[in-house]
């Protein structure tokens, strides 16, 4: 893993993040990671291919550790 950036989307405030995930993948990607916003991109055909690691949203991550 390189750990570069090959490619990015901008998009409107009103277009989620998972609506671009596909066009996020070159192909050849093992391992994707992503905030919050791509929760559930997993079940996305067009995202498949590699393993996403993708953020726990922040509510559930605070009540993972109540001292923060």
């Amino acid at each position: 893993m390189s750990g570069l950036v090959h490619t990015v989307v901008g998009t409107s405030a009103n277009v989620s993040d998972i609506n671009v995930a596909g066009a996020l993948l070159h192909g050849e990607e093992h391992a994707a990671f992503g905030d919050s916003g791509y929760q559930g991109v997993h079940k996305r055909a067009e995202a498949a291919g590699p393993t996403w690691h993708v953020a726990m949203r922040p509510g559930k991550r605070r009540l993972l550790n109540p001292f923060i």
